[in-house]
């Protein structure tokens, strides 16, 4: 499987894992500059932004590892840029949601995982 169609598996999880945990899905791959949000979700009066990371194995490291601390830089700077387009005024929260493809596939959901 190659590394996009692993992301992309990858992001069908997190969305259905997220949408049965109650968060209702507004945006996909927000873009802004160079840098792109997977998922931008609201749970109850939060907004939260998923960084998604699949990886087909477990064998070599943990998906969410591989987020440093230039991608939360990315990350951040294009959900201020999403909170400001639409003047939200309320609390957000950064997670990231690690999916190992076994069968079946592993979650491992980190809320409040950087900021």
């Amino acid at each position: 499987m190659s590394t996009k169609s692993t992301g992309d598996k990858g992001e069908q999880l997190a969305k259905e894992f997220l949408l049965d945990k109650g968060y209702e899905i507004l945006e996909e791959n927000y873009r802004y500059k160079r840098a792109e949000i997977d998922l931008i979700c609201l749970k109850d009066s939060l907004l939260v932004f998923v960084e998604v990371k699949t990886l087909s194995s477990s064998k070599f490291n943990m998906p969410e590892a591989r987020v440093n601390t230039h991608k939360e830089r990315m990350i951040i700077q294009a959900a201020e840029n999403y909170i400001y387009s639409i003047n939200w005024q309320k609390d957000i929260r950064f997670d990231i949601l690690s999916i190992v493809l076994n069968q079946p596939p592993e979650f491992y959901h980190i809320e409040d995982a950087f900021y």
